[in-house]
């Protein structure tokens, strides 16, 4: 004999309903089968939703009543077309009396947890008596059996305790001398020794069938639901969740006790009981492995099988000097929870115990503290120990695994993993068996939570960055590019799985939590919300995914001013714009010690640089302990260009238009023209060397004309060029008089920086300098003679666009 379970959404449409009959069918073959079911999918809620209305004396109860019927109506014109006239006097009835009852939970406005067993009851009632019927129309040998007949209970309504003697005496007797080939039974309701109508909690269809099987001592129990078996996580979660096909009775306890919803957690203790094996099956996908529930040794290397997660969650702590030392504060806590009826979900004391804190359904939390303070009202008031506290919207993440107990390091590998994604933690229990550890955190982390551990237990040879990228223009547009080619290589050869999130120009931004198509991002942004830097960081903030990173392709100075606050939220920032590292000494510092404090990456490659790794080979410099004598630098790509092309054959304004067009410079080529942008640079040399310094402090000798200088916007800077070319010839003339080429040079030494176009001599490292290639030259204890020297293209949108996406993958190696 075969006992099968079929869920909610397994009969909640004529589709599905007739994939049960294809199942059904396929066992009956070779066996009797016995068919336990739920009601038709939804209509417990609105069974629910009916009484509570009806109760409030709002009668939209009515319209609640509507649907239920057309639901059920629905299902006979499709599935029982010629349906008996006996069919139709029993679904009648039912309506009657449901509608009776409704009727007098409005009359008398109240809606007790003995009327309300009753209510839902009619759900499964029905259910059952038409699949039967369904059956029998088709040819089968079936019968509809009342379940309340066989499982007795005693009077705890909603979640009724089974007095296993004598229903098990009751299911044998019955199918002992039952001989149809197919049984349909109701799940989830019983009835107690007076004869009122119980239930067994929510999702008590599936304890039914397991009560039944155990009680026949049945080969195996088939739990059929609308998912592949039970998880590795929450798959609507977890998008790389995968079915676990093998797990054992106390695994799949802990993991349904902690929010496994795909198992109702009373249902294994009948199977524990007498050893069947629980297989789950997705109705919608049959062949599909699933997973089996047993006592079998399972063949797996990793130690957690799964995780999971229970929401809606208050956390009570009792608390006071008072309880150290002093037996039976425990005791009474627990005892008054029972009395009112409050599941405690999670347990912590601290060894010194100063402190008890309990884990409860949030919707407890007020019952629970009234009752509480009441029970120690003297000791509150002799200040022996504080009010109860009481926190509230919290989830408990737990880890389950029968092996964890002989693997070292699954606690430390578990909480580094939250601690590195700011995921704070506000208790921890463990139990001396190892199977399980729980963490209770914010609610709000419960998503991000979940995908952290998942990662890290499961998804070992991969790792998600989750990108949002402010500025797609030049650079920002070529950096999109370039994840775009290479996605599937940095997938395979460092497995990391890049997806960009979000995307923001000026005007528009647009987000995508499963990954922007980075195919048809252009057309998506066209059409994307108005973008505002408050109104990015907001998103980002709130999709609160793991390993988010913000990189910053602007030159906005509001931009740079939100670095503390993704850093805060422990939010990676990698940076192509200046301002944030060469604004105010005391900012600088602090987004330093933002980035520590909450262990948030912050790196900014290419504020010196592009794509050269000068920031890198200084930091390995000074973290080896050598000391920074002095640096000489050509930083500015842009200016390098101009003046190897300048000279008497070609004019500087035509030059600098060049350099511009080929995206050298930026958009305001002031900037660059200026030196502010190489003083910018040099500070923040000087600044990770060690050297306390402001941007005022730097000397910058300009070399612009003076009407240059005074510009007021970019049309007319590009005026004075032409106007004064005469003034950039003689600095190009004058040069060349002397054998020597102009190179704008930044330096810094004894404290002191400086930004100045100079002649350089032939000879020195700098005036062999093509192009757009920079160069840097570190004097240190180690190199006083010969510097270290970096050097390489120092401009251009391709090579900075390859160093913002050498420090996202750096951030995302760490």
């Amino acid at each position: 004999m075969k006992v099968l379970k079929f869920g909610g959404t397994s009969v909640g449409s004529v589709s599905n309903l007739k994939r049960v009959i294809d199942i059904v069918d396929q066992y009956v073959k070779s066996d009797n089968v016995i068919v336990v079911v739920s009601a038709l999918g939804g209509i417990t809620d609105l069974l629910l939703e009916a009484g509570h209305k009806a109760q409030t004396k709002d009668i939209e109860y009515k319209t609640s009543l509507s649907k239920i019927k057309d639901r059920h109506s629905d299902v006979l014109t499709a599935l029982l077309p010629n349906k008996s006239t006996s069919v139709d006097s029993f679904v009648q009835k039912s309506f009657t009396d449901l509608e009776l009852l409704l009727d007098g939970i409005f009359l008398i406005n109240e809606l007790s947890v003995k009327t309300q067993d009753r209510l839902l009851s009619f759900g499964e009632l029905l259910s059952s008596f038409i699949i039967a019927e369904i059956f029998i129309n088709r040819g089968y040998d079936a019968i509809c059996k009342n379940s309340q007949e066989l499982i007795l209970t005693d009077n705890s309504y909603t979640s009724a305790q089974v007095n296993f003697e004598i229903s098990n005496k009751n299911i044998a007797k019955y199918f002992n001398s039952n001989k149809h080939k197919i049984n349909v039974l109701p799940g989830f309701i019983a009835k107690s020794e007076s004869g009122e109508s119980t239930t067994l909690g929510r999702g008590g269809s599936d304890y039914t069938a397991a009560i039944i099987a155990s009680a026949l001592n049945v080969s195996e129990l088939f739990i059929w639901t609308d998912v592949s078996g039970m998880y590795t996580a929450n798959p609507k979660i977890v998008k790389n969740a995968s079915p676990i096909k093998y797990i054992s009775y106390q695994e799949a306890m802990e993991l349904s006790h902690f929010g496994a919803k795909v198992l109702y957690p009373p249902t294994i203790q009948p199977a524990l009981k007498t050893n069947i094996p629980i297989h789950i099956k997705n109705t919608t996908r049959p062949d599909d492995f699933g997973t089996i529930i047993s006592n079998e040794e399972i063949n797996n290397q990793n130690a957690i099988r799964g995780i999971s997660n229970v929401s809606d969650v208050a956390l009570l702590t009792l608390q006071g000097s008072g309880m150290i030392g002093i037996p039976g504060f425990s005791k009474r806590l627990f005892e008054t929870l029972s009395r009112e009826k409050i599941n405690v979900i999670l347990i912590t004391q601290a060894s010194s115990e100063h402190s008890i804190c309990v884990g409860i359904n949030q919707g407890f939390a007020d019952k629970a503290k009234k009752a509480i303070d009441n029970a120690f009202d003297y000791e509150i008031k002799t200040e022996k120990i504080d009010p109860l506290i009481v926190e509230m919207d919290l989830s408990i993440i737990a880890i389950v695994g029968d092996p964890m107990k002989d693997h070292q390091g699954i606690s430390g590998k578990m909480f580094s993993a939250l601690g590195r994604n700011n995921i704070s933690v506000r208790a921890i229990a463990q139990g001396a068996s190892e199977k399980n550890i729980s963490a209770v955190i914010k609610g709000s982390d419960s998503e991000k939570c979940l995908n952290i551990l998942h990662e890290r237990f499961f998804e070992s040879k991969s790792k998600s960055l989750n990108i949002f990228i402010a500025g797609v223009g030049n650079v920002g547009e070529r950096l999109v590019e370039q994840f775009n080619k290479q996605h599937d290589f940095l997938k395979t050869r460092s497995k990391l799985n890049v997806n960009i999130i979000g995307l923001s120009n000026s005007k528009k931004m647009i987000f995508d939590k499963s990954g922007i198509d980075l195919n048809n991002w252009k057309k998506l942004l066209q059409s994307g919300e108005r973008a505002t830097v408050n109104g990015f960081y907001e998103k980002v903030r709130t999709y609160n995914l793991r390993n988010s990173i913000f990189v910053d392709v602007t030159a906005n100075p509001d931009v740079a001013n939100f670095y503390k606050n993704y850093l805060s939220n422990s939010i990676g920032v990698v940076a192509c714009n200046k301002i944030a590292c060469s604004g105010s000494l005391d900012y600088y510092k602090d987004l330093k010690s933002t980035a520590l404090k909450f262990n948030a990456s912050f790196f900014y490659e290419t504020n010196v640089g592009a794509g050269l790794p000068v920031l890198n080979t200084l930091n390995n410099l000074v973290l080896s302990g050598d000391k920074i004598l002095s640096i000489h630098a050509v930083l500015s790509g842009s200016l390098n260009f101009i003046f190897n092309s300048f000279n008497e054959d070609i004019s500087f304004h035509d030059v600098v238009r060049e350099a511009a067009k080929e995206g050298y410079t930026e958009p305001d080529p002031r900037i660059d023209l200026s030196g502010v942008d190489v003083a910018r640079k040099i500070l923040i040399l000087a600044r990770e060397s060690g050297f306390d310094l402001e941007l005022e402090e730097i000397e910058n000798v300009p070399f612009l004309s003076e009407s240059g200088l005074k510009s007021k916007d970019v049309s007319e800077f590009y005026e004075s060029l032409k106007n004064d070319e005469e003034h950039y010839q003689n600095l190009f003339v004058k040069a060349k008089e002397k054998g020597c080429r102009l190179k704008y040079v930044a330096s810094y030494s004894g404290g002191k920086a400086r930004v100045a176009l100079e002649e350089i001599e032939p000879g020195h490292p700098f005036f062999n300098l093509e192009g757009k290639d920079n160069i840097v030259m570190f004097y240190t204890d180690r190199y006083p003679d010969q510097p270290m020297i970096i050097k390489g293209a120092g401009a251009g949108a391709e090579v900075t666009a390859s160093g913002l996406f050498a420090d996202i993958i750096r951030t995302g190696n760490q």
